[in-house]
């Protein structure tokens, strides 16, 4: 958890142009590979490349949300990184439901297509990065921002080395290895936007309380 909770200094909270459009830009960038990475993820049969399509919708989402929130009031954003963590959570059990079930009812993956998708994954999210490293630090809605971000990165390369380990391997095990890996790196992320979100929240009950 970043120290700037406990630190003097005051909470980023977005209330800046530059991060907002910013934020615009890592929206469609997300999206747009949401989409792309979906279709080849059916087409590849690879439950990796669909959980790391899964992953850029929630952050999507996750982005709206965050750039909806902005100048409210601590409560209303405490509620609103509640929301995400609950949905970085489902996305988490989902992943890890659908690998289980394609242990048993899994078809090999396309390696290539794996590969080729999953480096203009990871370079749409190396850029996103890029762009946020600046506020990679503030409440719980920024903080998730950075999480998602970073998330994806790791996804990506994750995918990448699942697509050598099943052209390497000619077996489905290392597509289905990096879903799980991926599915417990969105429960570790929803817990720490949750603890967050929750102190936030109680601080802002107790600011309403002496008011």
């Amino acid at each position: 958890m970043s120290s700037c909770c406990h630190s003097q200094q005051p909470r980023f909270e977005g209330l800046s142009s530059a991060y907002q459009r910013v934020l615009w830009l890592v929206i469609a960038i997300n999206f747009s590979m949401f989409l792309a990475e979906m279709i080849a993820g059916q087409l590849a049969g690879s439950r990796a490349l669909q959980a790391d399509s899964l992953d850029f919708a929630g952050d999507s989402l996750t982005y709206a949300i965050s750039l909806a929130v902005i100048g409210r009031p601590l409560l209303v954003r405490s509620w609103a990184a509640l929301f995400k963590a609950g949905s970085l959570l489902l996305l988490g059990f989902w992943v890890a439901g659908s690998t289980l079930w394609s242990i048993w009812n899994g078809q090999l993956p396309e390696a290539h297509v794996m590969g080729i998708f999953a480096v203009l994954a990871l370079t749409a999210n190396l850029v996103s990065l890029f762009l946020l490293m600046r506020w990679r630090d503030g409440d719980a809605n920024i903080r998730s921002v950075w999480l998602c971000s970073r998330n994806d990165a790791l996804a990506n390369l994750a995918v990448l080395f699942a697509a050598f380990g099943v052209f390497g391997t000619a077996a489905a095990w290392p597509d289905l290895l990096v879903a799980g890996i991926m599915s417990m790196l969105f429960l570790s992320s929803a817990w720490q936007i949750l603890r967050q979100a929750l102190a936030e929240r109680r601080e802002a009950l107790q600011l309403l309380a002496v008011q």
